[in-house]
């Protein structure tokens, strides 16, 4: 049976070339080895988000109001997101194995690589200038409606983080969403994360500390197919 999230999109190519460069912090990290990363659509099976005056049902079902048993995650106004980084099946040829995240931050698209040559592609928002990153990372740690307790160095710059110095406890209102998945080089935490976030219309920009964000519907989906020890690899 095909899963919730398989829904391809009109044909869209793209050869992207992972440099070695350390991980900075959202910091310092590891080098990754230059590879060649293909992707590329299949044939458009179902309609777009948009048709007409509507949404197609497909994606009324997966962007619809969610709840998980502590907290409700509303509905996606689908005029806050491009439908371009709706969640999607994209056809996948390169080197990750399956199971492997791969992130292109200049594209703005998160990659879950699968076993029958294709990937779950998932629109996100990326660092802004200054605070982007690349290389290779694990996962180690899991959350669920995560307390978020920002940087030291992001509460000396920004007034409103300062107060939640201590940490701010997950909810709605939460920056990190409705999850988070921790990443690691080795034993040592990045402060990197991927995470949920409370402002749909941030996906497909460069708004962020260094964390990839993505929609709460969308976190939630990644969260529950991927365990800790999953490798991910950013992408410049």
């Amino acid at each position: 049976m095909a899963d919730r999230g398989d829904i391809t999109t009109a044909t869209r190519r793209a050869v992207l070339l992972g440099l070695p460069l350390t991980l900075a912090a959202c910091a310092p990290g590891s080098r990754f080895d230059q590879s060649r990363f293909t992707y590329g659509g299949s044939r458009e099976r179902v309609r777009r988000p948009a048709t007409g005056t509507g949404v197609a049902p497909e994606y009324l079902s997966m962007y619809g109001e969610l709840d998980d048993g502590r907290f409700v995650v509303d509905a996606l106004d689908f005029n806050d997101v491009d439908a371009d980084y709706l969640r999607s099946v994209v056809s996948y040829s390169g080197p990750e194995r399956p199971g492997t995240i791969v992130i292109d931050t200049s594209e703005r698209y998160l990659y879950l690589v699968r076993e029958d040559g294709s990937a779950i592609r998932y629109g996100v928002g990326v660092g802004r200038d200054g605070f982007r990153w690349k290389g290779r990372a694990t996962i180690r740690r899991k959350a669920e409606w995560p307390t978020w307790t920002p940087p030291h160095e992001m509460t000396l710059r920004d007034a409103e983080a300062a107060k939640w110095a201590g940490g701010m406890p997950g909810g709605p209102e939460n920056p990190l969403g409705a999850r988070a998945m921790y990443l690691f080089q080795g034993d040592r935490d990045t402060m990197y994360r991927l995470h949920g976030n409370n402002d749909p219309s941030s996906i497909g920009h460069a708004v962020s500390s260094g964390c990839i964000r993505l929609l709460n519907h969308d976190i939630i989906d990644l969260y529950r197919r991927v365990p800790v020890g999953t490798p991910v690899v950013v992408l410049g």
